[in-house]
């Protein structure tokens, strides 16, 4: 019980603190890429943008693979404990 309420606070305290973060310091970047970006045409901004979603997606996939991985390990394993035999699955 004691575990449930610091996690509680945990994930309160978090959300204050993105919700007191100012705006600006989240849209810190290079100046170089920002005059390059802004001095290019609408065509290489374009390949800009894909270039950031090609480039988030693998580890977005990547983590979500792993969450449910951990998932389904975690219900086996509350499985096996709690049955009298020992059954091993990997």
């Amino acid at each position: 019980m004691q575990c449930k309420k610091l996690l509680m606070i945990a994930i309160v305290l978090a959300g204050l603190g993105a919700l007191v973060t100012p705006v600006p310091a989240l849209a810190q970047s290079c100046a170089l890429c920002y005059t390059q970006a802004a001095a290019s045409g609408s065509r290489m901004i374009q390949a800009l943008k894909s270039g950031i979603l090609i480039l988030i997606a693998p580890p977005t996939i990547g983590s979500i693979g792993v969450i449910v991985v951990m998932y389904r390990k975690r219900t086996q394993f509350r499985e096996t404990e709690s049955g009298d035999r020992f059954r091993q699955d990997w």
